[in-house]
């Protein structure tokens, strides 16, 4: 065992202390642009430091995007790395967004690559895809319970093509992303204060209260921002489990850049405005 704590407790306590906010290192080439900086490496490094820098004390998690990393090589998976370590240090847990998904061995060393204690990409937790079925995940499920992390599992995403495959509805009537939080509540089952299996869930989708969405574990919430949806539109979507949800905002943080003050100050107003909303009056 790893001597951490189980990610879900570990993120309740981060979430109550900091609030739910999830800042997103996404670091495009049209954003880097945006700063003034070169698509290159150097550029990638001088992004993801300043936004380590400027939020990683005072969030509850950052969810770097592993593909804007990889897509320089060697070098780029070195900054990942660095970036990484320092978000942890300064307190953040950090979400690894690489929706890993695949069988046997090959999920296995996934697994190995961002949910064992000893790798160097070690993550709280770690974005997957169950599209080859749940039970694909289970080597990725034991890793992360061994080393006291997690693992947010694609349910019901606002990308528009995600419908084919998550609303696709099983002989048993229910479609597959409801199959997928059902997998996800089982899993959660008696853990306190949280469980560390979470959906991914998109903050545009409107009204879910079809689903059941109390699985004991968050729900990572993309779309905040620059994709259309506000804090204020939580409790309509999420209902009774907004407060184990876990709103993402990359794009409507990280367009403040380079400023280290305009970034923190952003973060700031999301997070006030994110904890208005889901707090009960």
């Amino acid at each position: 065992m790893s001597g951490l704590e189980p990610f879900g407790a570990r993120l309740r306590r981060a979430m109550d202390e900091r609030g739910p906010l999830c800042v997103g290192i996404d670091p495009h080439a049209s954003l880097l642009a945006e700063w003034g900086l070169n698509d290159d490496v150097a550029g990638l490094e001088r992004f993801s430091r300043t936004v380590v820098e400027a939020v990683a004390d005072r969030v509850a998690v950052l969810k770097p995007q592993s593909a804007f990393f990889e897509r320089f090589g060697s070098r780029g998976v070195a900054v990942l790395e660095k970036s990484v370590a320092e978000a942890r240090a300064a307190g953040a847990l950090v979400v690894m967004d690489a929706k890993r998904g695949d069988i046997g061995s090959t999920m296995a060393a996934y697994a190995e690559s961002f949910l064992h204690k000893d790798a160097p990409l070690f993550s709280d937790a770690l974005t997957v895809s169950p599209y080859l079925g749940y039970g694909s995940l289970s080597p990725a499920v034991a890793l992360a319970r061994e080393n006291g992390a997690g693992l947010f599992v694609l349910a019901l995403t606002s990308n528009p093509e995600g419908g084919e495959v998550q609303h696709a509805v099983r002989s048993d009537g229910r479609n597959v992303g409801a199959t997928m939080l059902a997998h996800l509540a089982a899993e959660n089952t008696g853990e306190e204060p949280l469980g560390s299996f979470g959906a991914v869930v998109g903050a545009t989708l409107g009204d879910l209260s079809t689903y059941d969405l109390d699985i004991n574990g968050p729900l990572l919430a993309p779309g905040i921002g620059a994709q259309g949806a506000t804090p204020a539109d939580l409790p309509g979507v999420f209902g009774a489990a907004v407060r184990n949800v876990v709103p993402n905002v990359s794009r409507g943080v990280l367009r403040h850049g380079p400023d280290a003050v305009a970034l923190r100050d952003a973060t700031e107003r999301f997070a006030a405005e994110i904890r208005r909303a889901v707090t009960p009056s």
